[in-house]
């Protein structure tokens, strides 16, 4: 894959599909529908989809594509593919709360390697460079410029005193029983990918997962960690997670800045 033809590619459809989701969420209302798998489906997820794909296909046409909203893309194989949920937090988009993000990742021997995150309710974008690190772009999201970029790291860890972020409507007494183990000096709850962001940009220190996700919800948060110097982990095992499993679905996991002295399951 050539890098630096790929990112420019992934962050303009990013801030292109994160404009067609903000028409919607700015109407009036907008209608919902209820997947197979009893998850919630609206409008914005499908024309996200639908441009990011089509962009993706045009200029990527050998590369396997696999994305949330279009089941057949499942059924493909393999460990090198560009991986895409084009609405993530939904919930949080219906209830209006802003926590959503566009998520497209390349993955590449199983590893998430370049990936984008976009907030576009929250005016927050994150992306890997094409040399794999991380930067935060701030300003006018010019879907042909790349604008003023930071670079992002996580933070230098102190085990007595830990920042924590967990999911805003999937936190359950698992994952406190977990973060529970650890000194805490705060929380902070976040909804879609947003939690791998806050740890890469040293706002936290930690996010366990212990629920369901899959793979399209965390491919493009682990390459920014990753390129933030962070790392993700099983839950069980403590062995790096890794993509192109069976069906795309996740263990429990750990995302966290090195630092951390994790703790056993």
């Amino acid at each position: 894959m050539n890098y630096d033809a790929l990112i420019p590619v992934i962050r303009k459809l990013a801030i292109e599909a994160g404009t067609e989701i903000m028409k919607i969420y700015d109407a009036d209302d907008f209608d919902v529908k209820v997947k197979s798998d009893d998850s919630p489906v609206t409008a914005a997820d499908e024309a996200a989809d639908a441009l990011i794909s089509k962009g993706l296909r045009a200029a990527f046409p050998d590369v396997m594509l696999v994305t949330e909203e279009q089941a057949d893309s499942h059924k493909s194989s393999g460990d090198t593919f560009l991986i895409v949920d084009p609405l993530d937090g939904t919930k949080e988009f219906i209830h209006r709360r802003g926590d959503f993000t566009v998520n497209i990742a390349l993955v590449e021997n199983g590893v998430p390697t370049r990936g984008v995150v976009y907030a576009p309710a929250k005016n927050r974008m994150f992306f890997t460079l094409p040399d794999g690190s991380t930067v935060e772009e701030t300003g006018a999201f010019d879907p042909d410029t790349i604008g003023e970029t930071t670079p992002i790291n996580v933070a230098d860890s102190d085990n007595s005193a830990l920042m924590v972020v967990a999911s805003k409507s999937h936190r359950d007494q698992a994952t406190d029983d977990y973060i529970n183990k650890y000194s805490v000096k705060d929380m902070k709850s976040a909804g879609s990918s947003l939690k791998f962001c806050l740890v890469a940009t040293g706002e936290a220190d930690l996010y366990p997962r212990v629920g369901r996700t899959m793979e399209w919800d965390t491919a493009a948060g682990h390459a920014v960690l990753h390129g933030a110097g962070g790392k993700v982990v099983r839950f069980d095992d403590h062995t790096p997670l890794t993509y192109g499993k069976d069906g795309y679905a996740n263990p429990f996991f750990i995302a966290y800045a090195p630092g951390v002295e994790l703790k056993e399951a």
